[in-house]
């Protein structure tokens, strides 16, 4: 079965090397090459900390074991081209200020019930874990389970082991879609026709406009997120620190400016720091904002920052779906069409289970948990409300 992903971002790199190690002959089509939008603009979270109990919950959690076993044995068999996934499986803390210790409590009680790991740490071993942390905050819960990649190394790493297999990426922008009798038959693209039995965008945040191309609808938009990176300095921040506000921000449906305190370290010694969201378009202006308030909240977290110097700041789009599940599966309208986007802020952490996922709606392999809540049929992402 020959099959176009549209899109080279984490998810499209996931969803092409899970078709191409079931067999299929596979092309990836992209503008801008690998990782070269959103999933080099962004941490490379891979959480359960943030999921409440929920479909998203139980897909980030079979998505943490299944990142486990793929940055393995990506890592151990690296093919000519491919670099290491970074994969980091640090923990993650949620902390909360006074007045916000029971909500995170009872948060993370939810979480409990349906198998996540989240250990209340008392004021002495929330110190021990971050003796930087600021004395304000109330109460830390260690997430041991969360974990990060180096988001645009993830990326390339699972694209130069599908191409290894066979998989195909060409440079090029789509321009249309096949269809005939109401069935892809495959795309246009500034480099030519390519024909193909199915079709699977993965374009993120411009997957909406994709769908467009093909004469169907999915309701994608996109969120700005901005992230401030410090220079290199010796490690003092030991594992993904986030103010608890962070959960209700990737939760909201606002498009005003939402911002909360996401702090963490890479291996390259810099401080990522996050993060906000708002839904302006594909605007570029306005980062000033975020950007302070970011800053501002970052610095009663963690003190020491105030005095840190700042090598970088950048921004991207995130792929926002109204009703904060991500569309996976087959499209509402056109055979042979199928979607895996709308992924928010969760698009790397979630992307091998996002492949597998795809695999079973095109191929009918075994699904990994139960597709029925992604499916871009529902009509949050038809355009009619819930």
């Amino acid at each position: 079965m020959r099959i176009i992903v549209i899109g080279a971002g984490a998810v499209g790199a996931a969803c092409a090397l899970a078709l191409t190690e079931a067999g299929a002959e596979v092309i990836v089509v992209d503008r801008a090459g690998v990782a070269g939008e959103t999933s080099s603009r962004c941490e490379g979270n891979i959480l359960v900390s943030d999921k409440e109990p929920g479909a998203e919950a139980l897909m980030a959690i079979e998505a943490n074991r299944a990142w486990r076993e793929l940055a393995a044995r990506l890592d151990a068999d690296r093919v000519p081209g491919q670099p290491a996934t970074e994969f980091e499986p640090k923990g993650g803390i949620v902390v909360a200020f006074p007045g916000g210790a029971d909500a995170l409590e009872e948060f993370a009680t939810s979480q409990r019930g349906i198998g996540i790991r989240a250990d209340a740490l008392d004021s002495a071993a929330l110190r021990e874990a971050e003796p930087h942390l600021s004395p304000e905050v109330a109460l830390g819960v260690h997430y041991p389970d969360d974990a990060q990649v180096q988001p645009s190394l993830a990326a390339q790493a699972m694209m130069a082991r599908a191409r290894f297999l066979g998989a195909q990426l060409r440079i090029a922008e789509v321009t249309a879609g096949i269809v005939e009798h109401d069935r892809v038959r495959g795309v246009q693209t500034t480099d030519g026709r390519i024909d193909a039995d199915a079709v699977v965008i993965c374009a993120g945040p411009w997957s909406g406009d994709a769908a467009a191309l093909f004469g169907s609808v999915l309701d994608i938009r996109p969120r700005r997120g901005t992230i401030l990176v410090t220079a290199p300095m010796p490690q003092r921040v030991f594992h993904k620190v986030y103010d608890a506000d962070y959960v209700g921000a990737v939760g909201s449906g606002d498009a005003a400016l939402q911002t909360s305190t996401v702090v963490e370290s890479t291996q390259g010694g810099t401080v990522l720091i996050g993060s906000s969201r708002e839904r302006v378009g594909f605007s570029g202006e306005g980062l000033l904002a975020p950007l302070a308030e970011i800053a501002d909240k970052a610095t009663r977290l963690f003190p020491f920052l105030r005095d840190t110097m700042l090598l970088r700041t950048y921004y991207g789009f995130r792929p926002y779906a109204p009703d904060h599940l991500p569309a996976i599966g087959a499209d509402a309208r056109i055979s042979g069409l199928f979607h895996a986007a709308g992924h928010e802020g969760a698009g790397i952490g979630l992307a091998p289970t996002t492949g597998a996922l795809i695999v079973h709606a095109i191929l009918g392999t075994p699904a990994p948990l139960d597709p029925a809540p992604f499916l871009p049929a529902r009509p949050t992402l038809q355009g009619v409300p819930a």
